[in-house]
């Protein structure tokens, strides 16, 4: 995969100013953001349901699917190769939406307890498409963070949420998030 990619997402955000049904239309040239994945020690073990992998945010054993696969490598790498604390993390986060239990993959908060980041994972067989833009965009409805991303392993698409969405070409330190 070439480190960058360009192209055009139609992005969904929802803006508190604004009435309830109202949603705001972002059309934006993206780069998909290049990362290098470690290799990581992974507890993975048979058990009783299949091959499971050890979750070091959640600290319990969780079924392997290609989607957890996804989600360990971004744990991983936030926390060893960006420098997040743990403790900051929260993975398969319940929100409520519009009266419907939801999760968000991955939720990430300040010092200060106040949610900045919203990682949704996918399988790498899966196409990151406006289907799950849309999601984190409904899920940040709730949040209100800073920064979404969108991840299937091998494409990457990270924003960060102001005034305007600026696209960034790599995932944030810590140090930027915090």
């Amino acid at each position: 995969m070439p480190s960058r990619l360009r192209g055009y997402v139609l992005f969904f955000i929802k803006l508190p100013a604004f009435a309830s049904s109202w949603l705001l239309y972002y059309s934006f040239l993206y780069t998909v953001a290049a990362i290098q994945f470690n290799q990581y020690n992974f507890r993975i073990e048979e058990r009783e349901g299949g091959q499971c992998i050890f979750d070091e945010v959640r600290r319990k054993w969780v079924v392997l699917t290609p989607e957890e696969w996804v989600r360990q490598h971004i744990l991983h790498y936030l926390v060893e190769q960006k420098g997040y604390p743990k403790s900051l993390i929260a993975v398969e986060r319940g929100i409520e939406l519009n009266g419907l239990q939801k999760r968000c993959d991955v939720v990430v908060f300040n010092t200060d307890g106040k949610p900045v980041m919203i990682v949704e994972c996918k399988a790498p067989d899966e196409v990151v498409n406006q289907k799950v833009f849309e999601q984190i965009a409904r899920y940040n409805q709730k949040l209100r963070v800073n920064y979404l991303w969108v991840t299937n392993g091998s494409y990457n698409f990270c924003c960060r949420l102001s005034d305007t969405i600026t696209q960034l070409e790599e995932i944030p330190a810590w140090e930027i998030v915090k």
